[in-house]
């Protein structure tokens, strides 16, 4: 059987346009142009790339489909994964008609979960991820409704959705030590009990980590942000030590038209 591949996400967060830094999704810094930080995630070898707009669903905005078609038109080899105010079925075709691969959705959990469904029939379950921001208080799993601030158990709906295959895969994202080195709760990713394939993120930022992350059966990749942003051959590095693990080799491409984010 061919072996199945593990990937590392590189994951871009953009706010009022800008990529930034975001720690914690209270603090950010910024770093510059989505597009450029695109570029270099392409150049780098990371597996996809995640482009994540965390304030379109919060202002009641759509997909932001004027930056998703500045990156597409860069001719990226890297597929591509978009977030950020996609509330309908049509939302999610647009974008991947603009210039995503994918599709990773939070507020349709929540609000219209037929939508998935139907974003599914259109676009293959291949290629709709969810988004869940999860939390151990006490001994409960918590899911974070971003808009809110509130935490919840899971729905039973959401429950159903995983186990049925309605989605491919599902980004669980350590919220709360998000941007903080060394922190990733791997206990998180014992929280859902289908068999659904998981992204690891939020707090990842050590090769060791991500071996110990990426051995679990249950995760297809480890998605990483702050921790790509300021190291060029960050990604490489991790690569070549993620040892005995069937994950794409490290590769570089120079270019002569970096520039810097």
């Amino acid at each position: 059987m061919p072996v199945i591949r593990k990937r590392i996400i590189g994951v871009i967060t953009v706010k009022n346009g800008w990529a930034v830094q975001s720690i914690g999704y209270r603090r950010y810094l910024p770093l510059g142009r989505p597009e450029i930080l695109a570029e270099n995630l392409d150049r780098w070898g990371a597996d996809e790339i995640l482009l994540q707009c965390i304030d379109r669903s919060a202002h009641g905005l759509g997909p932001d489909l004027s930056l998703l078609d500045r990156v597409g038109r860069l001719g990226l080899s890297t597929p591509l994964i978009y977030a950020g105010g996609i509330r309908t079925a049509q939302d999610a075709i647009t974008v991947v008609a603009t210039a995503a691969d994918r599709v990773l959705v939070d507020s349709m959990l929540w609000d219209d979960p037929d939508e998935i469904g139907r974003s599914g029939e259109y676009l293959g379950n291949q290629a709709i991820i969810a988004s869940l921001p999860l939390s151990i208080e006490g001994h409960e799993v918590r899911w974070l409704n971003y808009r809110t601030g509130i935490s919840a158990p899971f729905s039973d709906r959401l429950l159903k959705d995983l186990a049925a295959g309605t989605i491919s895969e599902a980004l669980v994202i350590d919220w709360r030590h998000e941007g903080q080195p060394l922190r990733f709760d791997a206990a998180l990713l014992d929280a859902l009990p289908c068999d659904v394939p998981l992204i690891a993120f939020g707090g990842l930022s050590d090769a060791a980590q991500l071996s110990n992350i990426l051995r679990s059966p249950r995760v297809a990749a480890v998605a990483i942000g702050n921790f790509l942003s300021y190291r060029e051959h960050a990604l490489q590095a991790f690569k070549q030590n993620l040892v005995g693990l069937p994950i794409r080799p490290a590769t570089y491409q120079q270019s002569s038209d970096f520039c810097a984010p």
